[in-house]
């Protein structure tokens, strides 16, 4: 039987760096996982949300996996979707601007 994700992450969470090069794509992991979730709430798959926004199945698959979006294509995507798409800042640690 395989490794399971959680094991191996747990292991490599051990390394040096880890954390720190993992914490540093989680803007990327969390634009993924939002589009991901709101294709799949839409019942679209890849290929069929591709068709929509005017490209091919691979674009979606690399923005899933990760690669950051273009806004515009953000925005193709919440139209296909019958959604809107809405950006922020938030501050970090509980820092605030001024």
């Amino acid at each position: 039987m395989g490794t399971r994700i959680r094991d191996q992450y747990e292991r490599w969470s051990k390394r040096p760096g880890y954390r720190a090069a993992y914490d540093a794509l989680a803007e990327e992991f969390d634009i993924a996982a939002a589009v991901i979730r709101t294709r799949m709430e839409a019942g679209l798959s890849q290929a069929e949300l591709a068709e929509r926004i005017g490209t091919r199945q691979p674009a979606i698959a690399r923005i899933e996996g990760g690669q950051l979006p273009s806004t515009s294509t953000l925005k193709r995507i919440a139209e296909a979707t019958g959604t809107r798409l809405r950006i922020s800042f938030e501050p970090v640690n509980g820092q605030t601007t001024g």
